[in-house]
């Protein structure tokens, strides 16, 4: 029970259920430069359980843009029938590599490769993790992500990435095929004349293309992330990937909201600039339901939620569909 929210108590879920979290979980990757950690947060009982793999951001905060973050959505999914695997990124604080490494600040490519290796080693990950063995629907598989992590889940997702200093990163494809579905939480949007100067100088690889982004996906935005550090044009930046992606079949847009989308990666955090409950509860309940009916074609669990925001919530956030 949460006594923090209100209007939002009447979009639907699942009853939750009692969860596990196995951490840390580690694969070997003799390339990557450091082995690959993770968090595995999984419900305690039932089998067949459909997967999401969550990528962070790349935040001020020293833990939160790591496994160790993101607890609010983490929890949610896994509590509602998820197994959630999120793995720490090279360009984390906590347990990355410096920004001067190569690939860096971003990493973006080695952030993609995390999460085919995941894909690749789920025998192993089930090998270290006793308690999700043989429970995993390996069909059933999304990726959510949240700023440059939704840059990640895009380019898993369909979306081409340009690195503007990097002459071999060019319109470079690393759609995985595996991931059926995804949510991106206020991902950055177009490169090129869309970037502030400090972007376009510093982070020469946030240049995606969501044109061939073609993979079944949410986009989330709030109406009051600017992001001016990053950006030229304001809050209507991060919705690029759902004007362009033909994939990107839905746009949730936070009325108030700015970067954090309501608390998404971390309690009480400093990273969360717009902290509030029913916000956040809009973000859980209805990315939960997108890929709960994204995953099984009779679940009506999206549209019964996009019926209840309009009805219990809409001074929260409304729905765009194509």
């Amino acid at each position: 029970m949460n006594n923090l929210i209100d209007q939002t108590r009447h979009i639907p879920v699942t009853d939750a259920v009692p969860t596990v979290s196995i951490n840390p979980v580690t694969l070997a990757a003799p390339a990557r430069g450091l082995p690959l950690e993770m968090r595995i947060t999984a419900p305690m009982t039932g089998n067949n359980l459909p997967i999401i793999l969550l990528s962070h951001g790349h935040g001020p905060s020293l833990y939160i843009p790591s496994k160790d973050g993101y607890g609010p959505l983490v929890d949610f999914y896994a509590a509602h029938g998820f197994v959630v695997i999120q793995p720490t990124h090279v360009n984390s604080k906590v347990a990355g590599l410096g920004p001067d490494a190569p690939g860096g600040p971003l990493f973006w490519r080695s952030r993609v490769d995390d999460m085919k290796l995941i894909l690749d080693q789920l025998d192993e990950i089930e090998a270290q993790a006793p308690v999700i063995a043989g429970r995993l629907d390996r069909s059933r598989i999304a990726v959510v992500g949240h700023s440059l992590g939704g840059q990640t889940a895009g380019i898993l997702l369909g979306a081409l990435l340009t690195d503007t200093k990097d002459e071999a990163a060019q319109n470079v494809s690393m759609v995985e095929p595996r991931i059926r579905a995804g949510v991106l939480l206020a991902a950055p949007g177009n490169g090129g004349d869309s970037l502030s100067a400090f972007a376009a100088e510093n982070y020469t690889s946030m240049n995606p293309d969501y044109g061939q982004m073609k993979t079944k996906t949410l986009v989330v935005v709030g109406d009051s992330d600017v992001s001016p550090h990053l950006n030229v044009r304001g809050a209507e930046w991060h919705a690029d990937a759902y004007h362009s992606g033909p994939g990107s079949d839905a746009l949730l847009t936070l009325f108030g909201g700015k970067h954090g989308l309501g608390g998404v990666a971390g309690y009480d955090a400093k990273e969360t600039d717009d902290e509030n409950p029913d916000r956040l509860a809009v973000v859980q309940r209805l990315t939960w339901a997108y890929l709960r009916s994204s995953l099984y074609a009779d679940d009506t669990a999206w549209a019964d939620a996009c019926r209840a925001l309009e009805t219990h919530a809409s001074s929260h956030g409304r729905v765009e569909q194509k």
